[in-house]
């Protein structure tokens, strides 16, 4: 008997990071540290635990940070190859501009994963439920769907009782069902090979109500895992705090029981640092320092006496004695001065310097004095 083939799987990873600004200004959002490794591990590792053999991960934004980053995909066992698009092409052109690294087996399964989504959703469920045919027809594309309270502000998706979609319906007061995309897709291979190539595709309001309508087998698959959009710096600290504190459960790391990870190379003095922190490589914290909920990134220096809650800190930034920061993002290497109280939510630019209390970054202004 002949061995099916492993599934293949793209990771979709050419966005700006627009919202996560200052902290992508020199890298893409999907190699921050999130729960002390880069986020994409996460999503190579969950990969590897599932089977998946090989990934194509499909980039544009600091293209060249990926590879010296990730290597060539053994430390998971798998392959790993990079395919750059030029110009942005949306999710559903992105993935046909990597088609010629996938193989060449009509009914391949292929996993999408959005690159900016951490997911401990059952995706060996969601494989196996692709391949049982609906009536002796095969399964075209799966969607994993999750149940919301409130799906106001979500597009719906509705199946039937066998778990076929029914349609894509827009955000609406009143919602036809609490079933909503979460961003990862099975597609047979020969299915990928129908997007239209060379330009700006949505997969969501384009290849999917297109495929319903021609009558392809679209499924839902529908189970209310943990995930989480890590697009903004709020959610990003709130996905490495979940993390470390196992609720968020990934193969890449195991959860840190004190509620802190630490680099091996970090220098934490007289401080208290906890609720799912991480402070990476070279990382210090000085003396009575406070860092609560709070990814600190390496080289980064907390001065003694501050309070650093629910923030991110670039590297190289300093952040000043007795300074207070509260649900902030600074960008690599700059200054907060002693004594300086952020507003909350403040984003501080790369190489901002903010002396004293009277020079405080707006929130959310992405800019600093």
């Amino acid at each position: 008997m002949s061995r099916t083939p492993a599934p293949e799987a793209v990771i979709v990873a050419g966005g700006f990071g627009t919202r996560l600004l200052p902290l992508t200004a020199r890298r893409p959002k999907h190699l921050l540290d999130v729960g002390g490794v880069p986020f994409l591990e996460h999503q190579l590792a969950r990969l590897a635990g599932v089977g998946v053999e090989h990934v194509v991960l499909a980039t544009s934004y600091h293209a060249d940070l990926f590879a010296p980053t990730l290597g060539d995909g053994s430390r998971w066992g798998l392959r790993l190859d990079y395919v750059r698009e030029e110009e942005p092409l949306g999710t559903g052109g992105a993935i046909r501009n990597v088609v010629g690294a996938l193989r060449d087996d009509p009914d391949g399964a292929v996993v999408i994963l959005n690159g900016d989504v951490l997911s401990g959703h059952d995706l060996a469920g969601q494989l196996a439920d692709f391949d049982r045919p609906r009536d002796g027809r095969r399964v075209d594309v799966s969607l994993h769907l999750v149940r919301v309270a409130d799906a106001r502000a979500f597009g719906c998706v509705p199946t039937d009782g066998s778990g076929r979609v029914l349609d894509f319906v827009e955000k609406s007061n009143d919602p036809v069902t609490d079933q909503v995309n979460a961003g990862c897709y099975v597609f047979r291979r020969d299915v990928v090979g129908t997007i239209p190539p060379g330009r700006v595709v949505s997969v969501e309001r384009e290849t999917f109500p297109g495929l319903v309508a021609e009558g392809r087998l679209v499924t839902g698959f529908v189970e209310s895992g943990y995930w989480r959009d890590v697009g903004t710096p709020e959610a990003l600290v709130a996905a490495s705090r979940d993390v470390v504190l196992g609720v968020a459960p990934t193969p890449a790391v195991d959860p840190v029981p004190s509620g802190a990870r630490v680099a091996a190379s970090a220098v934490v003095g007289a401080a208290e640092v906890g609720g799912g922190s991480v402070l990476m490589a070279g990382a210090r914290v000085g003396d009575g320092a406070q860092v609560r909920g709070s990814v600190v990134m390496g080289d980064a220096v907390i001065g003694p006496g501050a309070r650093v809650t629910d923030s991110v800190v670039g590297p190289g930034a300093r952040v000043g004695a007795h300074a207070v920061l509260t649900g902030a993002a600074v960008g690599d290497d700059a200054r907060i001065g002693d004594g300086v109280t952020l507003a909350p939510g403040a984003r501080v630019d790369c190489h901002a310097r903010i002396d004293g209390p009277r020079d405080q970054a707006a929130p959310g202004s992405g800019e600093s004095r």
